[in-house]
């Protein structure tokens, strides 16, 4: 923890903070008030928390006390209305939807939470009279590492939205300890270090100590006397639920996130071992259940680690499906006569990706062994429950498992594939003969002698009642190419759900006084919960006292991004310059090499420029942040890249008044909620076709950032909605790409003399001795693995350098550019994830609001 901030006291000595705080706590009276309203209340409660539900020494009350104590007072008021929630529900028994996924990037929830129960002002006094300020207690709080990237934050974004829409549904996940890593950044580049969120504890999670589902893994498969079929033996681990609670904005409902871990019980703690001194054997079970939640996504280049993968994912379906069942049959019990086929009228589960496919053969094997269903009826509850969103296009990310680890892992969930399988080419067959070519792309089982593999994206096509893109191009692409011979099976089953993001997080509570201007414009604080109206901006646009309000929102945020990037990274920037970021994933397809080449040439052109001719040009800080996955070499290698060109352009006096380069270290929620509000440029320059949609681009878009960009993803919608005229646009179209490709491996293509010049610049050693040819060199050949730029980052660098010269020119026209801003945020009312929450609950999951009265 950082040190007490110390502040001079009336006779001139120093009192620390620390001191204050614990002086001022003391005049608080320690009265538990649950519910509490009024400051003075609500400082009570805090000092109650901090007193009774002690997690520290007695007689502190630093900031770190101060947060703790602070979130357990909220989780006072969240648990009342959870339980009111929960309550009304069960008296209503509406549908409810189950949202399955591996990865939930919550960010904070102190801040969220207050905002959203509306009581941040109460809590804000509060901590003055114990001596604290809101602000400082909210950067106690670490950031819950249960995810990674878009998939993962869209999924919070989610049940933010389903939440505030007051509907019944819940998240699954699991309950990471490590996360995927915290990163770190050295001379050598990205280093990785296991996260650090639950080395205390979290005051948002209850344990559940009641809701305990047995989970199974190897064995093998028993068939009876009947014909019926019982998996038995390997290892069973125990699923302990732990639950977030997630509140709506403005309203009662607070529904929940709940989190597996896995543990193993007293009795897999073999005694008589333990005493014989082989304390290794003797808790081998409790050392493998502890291996299953501890990080995300761990690396499954051995043998091991595919079989790690595979069982988190089966462990997330398996308890998750379990604990569905138990609370619909205990529904059913106390109505009376029920039968199975009113499963899917009371539940729908939702696949986030194709990570948790396996809910799919899991539902089937607790139908027929469990609950002794015939094959036929088990498939029709199963297909009418199960829907599938599809995240990617990319083909590594589209799941294959080997046939022999699952047949390992998970004997009887193979027979029931097969199964499924060999229904799927019969139906093909008998009723789609002229498809009966096209049998091996399309069935689950790829039984190729070199590698059989199980296609999970098959599977959940196969038997999902719908399938889902995330964007209006990725759908379309879907429909034509990857999925376009289902399509023709089953037309009416595939959907587009454009992607949103809440409004709540992402530009009420992080850019407050954006958000106090749009208020005093519209006359009206709706548009937090119905974004449509932020178009009403858009008659304003032009006017000069909007500009200037809208200008000094910008640049407070600015210096508060300037400050945090100083005390983060050491290195000053200017908050006049352009502010010009790129956050996301490090991948090759969203093309952060073709940014770091642009400002490479950017730097060497301000190096031959006279000191008069800089003056002329558009000072810029270029930001990067995101994390590489530590096995990816290639999106390792750009991370030094960019830090390495940081340590040269910041150092040099000619040109650091024009150009600087940071690198954010260890990207995640809290840190986009400081970098967005203060942007105004980001790049979201992915190869077209590649991105499915992106969520990033809407959250920049909302706070008035305008983009340069590729016609991918949500890109198009975007650039739709804000006005082409308000969106730099480069690069080859998706259609244009197979073409482009096939163009470079017939040694078609003529390199721009500007990339040529980037890429010469880095190999004459101007920003080290790192040896980066062969990361240069996938951008160069025209075919083989590792080269002939796939993705097509010298195709598309020309128009992109071009795009880059129209935004200097359009920063310098202040009137023009605030305009433009202001356009952005105005047209970005559709990218609500409220407006995709209502898509889902009215045409996939048929779920309607039930309202806390």
């Amino acid at each position: 923890m950082a040190p007490a901030s110390v502040k001079p006291n009336s006779a001139g000595a120093a009192t620390s903070t620390a001191t204050v705080s614990a002086v001022s706590s003391s005049k608080v009276p320690p009265i538990a008030r649950p519910l509490a309203g009024e400051p003075e209340e609500v400082a009570s409660n805090i000092n109650y928390h901090a007193q009774f539900s002690p997690h520290f020494s007695p007689f502190k009350f630093e900031p770190e006390q101060a947060y703790f104590a602070t979130a357990e007072s909220v989780r006072d008021r969240l648990i009342q209305q959870w339980n009111e929630t929960y309550v009304h529900y069960h008296k209503e028994d509406p549908k409810q939807t189950y949202y399955l996924s591996m990865e939930y990037l919550q960010g904070r929830a102190l801040t969220n939470a207050i905002g959203n129960l509306d009581i941040q002002d109460a809590y804000g006094e509060a901590l003055n009279q114990l001596g604290h300020q809101l602000e400082d207690i909210v950067e106690q709080e670490k950031d819950a590492a249960l995810g990674n990237g878009g998939l993962g934050r869209l999924a919070s974004c989610f049940l933010d939205s389903m939440a505030t829409l007051n509907l019944p549904a819940w998240g699954y996940g699991l309950r990471y300890r490590y996360g995927l890593f915290k990163q770190r950044i050295t001379k050598e580049g990205q280093e990785e270090i296991a996260e650090d969120w639950l080395e205390k504890f979290s005051p948002w999670e209850i344990v559940r100590h009641d809701v305990v589902f047995p989970v199974r893994f190897f064995g093998h498969v028993e068939v009876n006397p009947d014909g019926s079929r019982k998996w038995v033996g390997g290892d069973i681990v125990q699923a302990l639920a732990y639950d977030v609670p997630i509140p709506g904005y403005k309203t009662k409902n607070t529904i929940s996130l709940r989190l597996w871990e896995a543990r193993a019980s007293s009795d897999d703690f073999n005694l008589f071992l333990f005493n014989d001194g082989q304390y290794e054997s003797a808790s081998q079970l409790h050392s493998r259940a502890q291996q299953i939640c501890a990080v995300l996504y761990p690396g499954d280049a051995t043998e091991n680690g595919k079989l790690l993968r595979l069982k988190q994912q089966f462990f997330l379906c398996s308890a998750s499906l379990q604990d569905i069942i138990l609370r619909f049959k205990e529904r059913k019990n106390e109505s009376g006569s029920w039968n199975w086929s009113e499963f899917s009228s009371k539940v729908a589960v939702q696949l986030n990706d194709t990570h948790p496919t396996l809910a799919i053969p899991e539902l089937m094997r607790l139908l027929l062994d469990n609950e002794g269903l015939g094959w036929d009826e088990a498939w029709d509850v199963t297909t009418r429950t199960v829907a599938y969103t599809n995240h990617t296009v990319l083909p590594e990310a589209l799941e294959k498992w080997s046939q022999s680890v699952m047949w390992k892992l998970l004997p009887r969930h193979m027979e029931i594939i097969e199964e499924i399988d060999k229904r799927f080419i019969t139906m093909i067959r008998t009723t789609r003969p002229d498809l009966e070519s096209k049998l091996p792309s399309m069935c689950i089982l790829d039984n190729n002698p070199q590698k059989p593999v199980v296609r999970m994206a098959n599977l959940c096509v196969v038997s999902s009642h719908k399938v889902n893109g995330v964007a209006q191009l990725h759908s379309d692409i879907l429909k034509a190419e990857l999925f376009a011979d289902y399509v023709s099976i089953w037309p009416k089953k595939f959907q587009n759900k454009t992607n949103g993001i809440t409004p709540r997080r992402w530009l009420r509570f992080c850019s407050p006084e954006l958000s106090n201007i749009i208020t005093k414009w519209l006359k009206t604080d709706q548009w937090v919960t119905n974004l449509d109206l932020l178009v009403g901006l858009r008659e304003f646009a032009e006017n000069a006292d909007l500009q200037a309000e809208w200008s000094s929102a910008k640049m407070a945020n600015k210096q508060r991004l300037a400050q945090y990037i100083l005390r983060e990274t050491g290195v000053s920037i200017d908050p006049n310059s352009l502010f010009d970021i790129q956050v996301k994933r490090i991948h090759e397809y969203k093309r952060q090499l073709m940014n770091i080449l642009g400002a490479i040439y950017r730097y060497k052109k301000l190096k031959e420029m006279s000191a008069e001719e800089r003056k002329k040009t558009t000072p810029r800080t270029i930001m990067f942040g995101g994390k590489a996955f530590a096995t990816y070499t290639n999106a390792k290698r750009i991370v030094k890249l960019v830090n390495d060109v940081g340590t040269v352009v910041n150092t040099d006096p000619e040109v650091n008044s024009y150009l600087k380069v940071v690198f954010v270290p260890n990207y995640n929620v809290s840190v986009a909620e400081m970098l967005i509000p203060g942007s105004e440029l980001s790049q979201h320059i992915s190869t077209a076709g590649m991105e499915a949609s992106g969520t990033s681009n809407m959250k920049f878009a909302l706070n008035g950032c305008l983009i340069i960009g590729t016609l991918d993803g949500a890109n198009v919608e975007i650039r739709e909605e804000i006005g082409e005229e308000n969106f730099f646009l480069f690069g080859a179209t998706a259609d244009e790409v197979p073409r482009l490709r096939k163009e470079r491996e017939n040694g078609l293509f003529k390199p721009d003399p500007r990339f040529e010049e980037a890429k010469m610049y880095i190999r004459s050693g101007a920003f080290g001795s790192y040896d980066y040819n062969p990361l240069l060199e996938s951008l160069e050949g025209n075919s083989g693995y590792g080269r002939g730029d796939y993705f097509l980052v010298g195709h598309d660098f020309p128009s992109y350098m071009d795009a880059q010269e129209r935004v200097d020119e359009a920063y310098k026209d202040r009137k023009r550019w605030l305009r433009m801003s202001i356009l952005s945020t105005a047209g970005s009312g559709k990218f609500s994830s409220d407006r995709t929450i209502s898509q889902y609950a009215k045409e996939i999951w048929n779920i309607e609001e039930c309202r806390v009265p």
